[in-house]
């Protein structure tokens, strides 16, 4: 599957800001499921592609001069292997066993996990995890906030694929299976959710498979990836700091549209002429 991507993001400030810097994780990379065919980034200056310490794509933009608006725009194609349900790295996975603030399994978390897969540590131990979890934290957008802990979620039963994804890793470190955050783009005839998402990968027999536990999905058909961390600050696409600038407003539009190939739209018209010519 061809993904075709739009994504706009922006900015307004009450009051001028003096300076302000954005750290961008807007831009995939290639890997064994997905091939990035053309992409770009619109920025108010351009800046330099980097990695940071997860491997991600990473641009840092620096304002130094007083603004009242930040637009950041993000757009390309990339090509999915629908097939592929796992992905093979030669990086070590141990480092995706630590907690952090927002992924720390309190004792109802890890009761959880111990109830739902009880010794299981493989793939099917971990979808139904993914399904109680699914069940137990309630689809509900503007409960919670971008430092709302998994367990505080967990708690109140409530929440976006953020909380979902911290859930899962909490529990899943807590059984001692390494799991990563991933953010990233879903195509999804669901108007309910948006288009920008996030879900879990875990480490199974050598590879990373993925969790998405907002829409139940253990196989990563219809999901671009972004970035990969140990929670969403260390993967969310776009995240800053700014002096100045009072009350923000923030609005972004992400559209994901399936797109079909060119070679393959130049063959079928190729085809058609011919069968056309020979009557």
């Amino acid at each position: 599957m061809r993904l075709s991507i739009s994504h706009e993001t922006a900015y307004h400030y009450d009051d001028e800001v003096r300076a302000s810097i954005q750290y961008l994780r807007l831009t995939p990379h290639d890997s064994e499921r997905q091939q990035v065919l053309s992409w770009h980034l619109d920025l108010p200056r351009p800046v330099r592609a980097q990695l940071d310490p997860f491997g991600n794509i990473l641009h840092v933009l620096t304002l130094d001069d007083p603004h009242d608006a930040i637009i950041i725009g993000a757009r390309g194609q990339v090509e999915i292997d629908e097939t592929r349900e796992a992905e093979h790295e030669p990086q070590s996975p141990l480092p995706f066993l630590r907690f952090t603030r927002l992924t720390e399994a309190d004792d109802a978390l890890r009761a959880f996990a111990s109830r739902q897969c009880k010794k299981r540590k493989d793939r099917t131990g971990l979808i139904d995890l993914m399904a109680a979890l699914s069940q137990h934290i309630t689809y509900t957008p503007g409960v919670t906030a971008v430092d709302t802990s998994a367990a505080q979620a967990f708690a109140s039963g409530a929440g976006v694929c953020q909380d979902h994804t911290h859930a899962f890793l909490a529990c899943a470190r807590s059984l001692g299976v390494p799991a990563r955050y991933v953010s990233g783009y879903l195509f999804t005839e669901n108007s309910e959710h948006l288009a920008s998402h996030a879900w879990a990968e875990a480490w199974i027999d050598d590879a990373w498979y993925s969790f998405d536990v907002t829409n139940q999905l253990a196989k990563p058909e219809r999901h671009l990836k972004l970035a990969i961390g140990l929670d969403y600050l260390d993967a969310c696409p776009v995240r800053g700091m700014r002096r100045g600038g009072g009350f923000e407003q923030m609005h972004a539009k992400v559209l994901v549209t399936p797109t079909t190939p060119m070679i393959s739209m130049a063959t079928q018209t190729q085809t058609q002429t011919q069968t056309q010519s020979q009557g």
